[in-house]
This record gives C-alpha cells, sequence and structure tokens, in this order.
C-alpha cells in the first residue's frame, strides 16, 4: 500500500470514529486566510532588520501560534502599526516557557 493510500484510510478511519469537529467561525477564519495570502502577494519592497535573538524567538514562537509565517506576523504588525490599528493587549504577554527552556538549554 503506498503512502498516500494508508493515509486516506487513516483519515478515513478518524472520520468514522466521529473523531472530526466543525472549525467554528469557519467564514471568519477562511476570510481571514484569504487576507493574509492577498496581502503576502502585494509585497513589492524587501526590508533588513536587526533584532534580538530573544525577540525572534518570540515572533516565531507566536507565528507557530498562529499557524503562519514569523515574516508574515512581522508585516502584518508592521501594517496595523502604521495604519493605526495596533492594539496593545490589557497587559502585556508574558514571553512563553518554551522559549524560556530553550534559552537555559543554549
Amino acid at each position: 500500500m503506498d503512502k498516500e493510500s494508508k493515509l486516506e484510510e487513516e483519515i478515513l478511519a478518524s472520520f468514522e470514529r466521529d473523531e472530526w469537529k466543525p472549525v467554528p467561525k469557519l467564514k471568519s477564519k477562511i476570510a481571514r486566510f484569504a487576507a493574509i495570502a492577498s496581502a503576502s502577494l502585494g509585497k513589492n519592497k524587501r526590508v533588513n532588520i536587526r533584532i534580538s535573538s530573544r525577540d525572534l524567538d518570540d515572533i516565531q514562537a507566536k507565528a507557530a501560534e498562529e499557524a503562519i509565517p514569523y515574516q508574515t506576523l512581522m508585516a502584518s504588525v508592521l501594517h496595523k502599526y502604521v495604519t493605526g490599528r495596533l492594539v496593545e493587549p490589557a497587559s502585556p504577554t508574558p514571553r512563553s516557557s518554551r522559549t524560556r527552556q530553550k534559552r537555559r538549554v543554549s
């Protein structure tokens, strides 16, 4: 059995065990990712910046949580800032424990 057939059988078995659940707010999520995709296509300038490795680690971790590339997250934050739509959280978000553990090991 080839790899694709095995994967298809696993997916079908999972579906038959009723493990699949509807995605809440599917239309808004589709719209969000469509906006991200179209925004990424409209970029025509390149910028190089230097940031701390700690900040980059945190940005990459946050992007992974959001399931988007970290460069897309950075561009989105900058875009929201320059358009006045960047909203600060009520309380500062603590740095992830994963990032702190990673730094301890390094």
